[in-house]
């Protein structure tokens, strides 16, 4: 009767004995390579972010995956890993993502990449470990070396394939090249769509609501601006706050200005693609305004001789909030 294995016997196998499988090394070393592309200042801003990041979202998950679920060379062929490891991926990286929306982390950069580099490596593990408990000669392994003399055979032996198939297959290469090629271009360089800018405001807790309306003077209130560039290039955006009164004629149905005070100005850096949200706070002094007032400008700037009006007519982007002051 055959003895079983003890747990920690069979750790040792697995991790100090046994070589790591050069397919899930393949996959650590591209994750490691990955993260300096992410993380490393020179290399974040090269092309080195996308080749390395695209395949850590779209295939080595699921790669890593299957590899655990399937250790045998015979549970299932190469094409069947190769597109479930696709599919898989593409289902593992969102559904992640909507985890970490229930966290106080969020969906940002850091804790996905944490959370990818956590389950790609305890993948990777798991699949080196369920392949020590098989017999070698059963155990998955990539034909490395059968592919390359394949190819070798395919491309440069003169017996294996006639000249003309020779030929074909170097057309064929050279056209998957161009295509990875112009695929991973037009990723790095994207063409330039619409230029525009996100202005708004938030209440209480950062969202769409509960937002500071009823006011008394002297007491202080605050508020989130945001700004999010889609420019395609840096901006140093000029805000304006103003305390408004407005007033409304019911028989013509027009607006008037009656007052405008200056609130605030400051600048605010917003790199390309990016959205910064900083709290805002302000201090009503009269009872006589009902209307808060956010102008944006991008680098042109009025004089400030413009005013009322005009100077909401000529700014990028505005906003206004209707308030109550009562007297405290």
């Amino acid at each position: 009767m055959e003895r079983m294995q003890h747990p920690y016997d069979a750790l040792i196998d697995a991790f100090a004995l046994m070589r790591i499988p050069p397919d899930l090394l393949a996959c650590e070393l591209w994750l490691a390579g990955a993260l300096l592309s992410i993380y490393l200042p020179i290399l974040n801003e090269s092309f080195l972010r996308v080749i390395f990041g695209i395949p850590l979202v779209l295939f080595i998950p699921g790669y890593a995956l299957i590899a655990a679920l399937f250790p045998a060379n015979r549970d299932i062929d190469g094409i069947e890993r190769v597109a479930l490891s696709f599919g898989l991926s593409i289902a593992i990286v969102p559904l992640t993502g909507l985890a970490l929306n229930y966290t106080p982390w969020g969906i940002r950069l850091d804790p996905i990449v944490t959370c990818l580099s956590i389950l790609t490596i305890g993948l990777c593990l798991a699949a080196q470990f369920r392949r020590a408990q098989l017999p070698a000669e059963e155990r998955f392994t990539v034909p490395f070396r059968q592919m390359h003399k394949a190819v070798s055979d395919e491309f440069f032996s003169k017996t294996g394939s006639s000249r003309t198939d020779r030929i074909l297959s170097i057309i064929l290469l050279i056209a998957i090249i161009a295509a990875v090629v112009t695929t991973v271009y037009v990723i790095v360089v994207p063409k330039e769509g619409e230029k525009f800018t996100e202005f708004f405001i938030l209440g209480e807790n950062q969202k769409a609501a509960d937002y500071p309306t009823a006011l008394m003077t002297g007491v202080n209130s605050s508020l989130y601006i945001g700004i999010g560039n889609h420019e395609y290039r840096t901006v140093n955006y000029t805000v304006e706050t103003y305390f408004t009164n407005m007033s409304f004629d019911d028989t013509t149905n027009i607006s008037t200005l009656n007052r405008m005070d200056l609130i605030d100005r400051f600048t605010v850096s917003v790199p390309d693609n990016q959205t910064v949200i900083q709290p805002y706070s302000f201090t009503p002094y009269t009872t006589s305004f009902n209307r808060i007032d956010f102008l944006l400008f991008n680098e042109t700037v009025p004089d400030n001789l413009v005013e009322g009006m005009d100077r909401i007519n000529m700014s990028y982007r505005d906003l206004h909030l209707w308030v109550k002051v009562r007297s405290s």
